[in-house]
């Protein structure tokens, strides 16, 4: 499955889940994660999902989410097949999972109430859903379905699906502007970027963008969105208010993931194969100097006082070789890169920014790094493969 590649394992948030103007995971989402949302550490509860590993051999945590509160390891929950993408509710009620998988118990989502970490219905969707994003409001979910080139919206009141509405081919990160009025959907495979208008349910003209878009974030004041382009190592910014692309911005070769800082006036594009972040100003769409993070980053993630962006790096010898790179925004400098678990791949950080929350594939474990020292925790052992990540508040 294509979101479940190698190459797309910069997690979250996005590509894991929802995208935010302040974050995207690179592979899925959302992402990620791309981005995820997070809660004050030790208050909130982390949820991570797990797929199945490099084997073929089933292993006891597929097809679960493991709950993670105040640094206890809660019994993990059961979802459906193949769970990959992951987001919360606005209001931290609810957390919605996507079920990959093409048996009975996949091509779903499955809410789990944050109160009892009890799974509820799953909604059916299309073939392998993706990617999922909640409006700003938290009334309505809308699941990219990459094999059925649909995007599925659901009302969370009541977990009913609506009309699949038609995209392009391999739709598989989903952003949603501010003002909660339009959809964003990435399609990978037509190298466009579908709007979709909340109110009506209507999908409009594609937006050509460049080859293989594998992320998108949204500016804070919602007139943007960048697309970052991974097979043209560019991003291209899309005008919301007339739905039109402009120019390409040149970034370091295959662009995985993209941050916009809080006060929006920068967002910073990961490059996996040149090792650096670069920003770029909002207001001329100029990329500045490009900052070294000492490995392949992959996915990144920005502190909501906008002093410190996180890159997540594949090592610079191999996946197995994963840290974390600080980067001072005010100075455009790396700091010293952060050992954490093998193969990292995904992150996500509290609301008051106080804890980054770093998800490591082949580790089975997630690290906590303090942004006050970048320290980082012993790292809690959440079960095999975990994939995504979101915090409900």
């Amino acid at each position: 499955m294509r979101r479940l590649s190698w190459a797309r394992a910069a997690g979250v948030a996005g590509a894991t889940a929802g995208l935010s103007a302040l974050g995207v995971a690179g592979a899925g989402i959302a992402a990620a994660t791309t981005h995820a949302q997070a809660a004050a550490s030790g208050r909130g509860t982390i949820y991570v999902t797990h797929v199945n590993g490099p084997s073929s051999v089933p292993f006891p945590y597929m097809d679960t989410v493991t709950p993670v509160k105040g640094g206890a390891v809660l019994p993990a929950v059961t979802v459906g097949d193949e769970p990959s993408a992951i987001a919360a509710a606005p209001n931290g009620k609810t957390v919605y999972v996507t079920n990959t998988g093409a048996g009975t118990v996949g091509r779903t989502v499955t809410p789990i109430r944050v109160a009892t970490n009890k799974a509820s219905k799953a909604i059916k969707v299309g073939k392998s859903p993706v990617a999922i994003a909640i409006t700003p409001n938290g009334r309505t979910g809308y699941v990219a379905n990459a094999q059925s080139d649909t995007v599925t919206p659901f009302a969370t009141a009541t977990g009913q699906a609506g009309h699949a509405i038609k995209v392009g081919q391999d739709p598989d990160v989903i952003a949603i502007t501010p003002n909660g009025k339009t959809v964003y959907v990435v399609n990978a495979i037509s190298n466009t970027v579908t709007p979709i208008r909340v109110a009506t349910g209507q999908a409009g003209q594609a937006i050509k963008v460049g080859d293989d878009p594998v992320a998108i974030a949204i500016t804070p004041n919602g007139r943007t969105a960048y697309v970052v382009n991974s097979g043209s190592a560019s991003v291209t910014p899309i005008r919301t208010a007339a739905n039109k692309a402009g120019k390409a911005i040149a970034v370091g070769k295959l662009p995985e993931a993209i941050v916009i800082a809080p006060n929006g006036k920068t967002a910073y594009v990961a490059s996996q194969n040149a090792g650096t972040v670069t920003p770029i100003a909002t207001a001329t769409n100029k990329a500045g100097t490009p900052i070294a993070t000492g490995g392949s980053p992959l996915a990144l993630a920005v502190t909501p006082n906008g002093k410190t962006v996180y890159a997540v790096n594949a090592g610079a010898l191999s996946f197995y070789d994963s840290t974390v790179t600080p980067i001072t925004t005010a100075t455009g400098t790396a700091g010293t890169p952060i050992t954490v678990g093998y193969e990292a791949r995904a992150i996500a950080i509290t609301p008051n920014g106080r804890t980054a929350y770093v998800v490591n594939y082949f580790s089975s474990t997630i690290s906590a790094i303090n942004t006050a020292t970048n320290a980082v925790s012993a790292p809690v052992n959440v079960g095999a493969y975990p994939w995504a990540i979101a915090i409900a508040p």
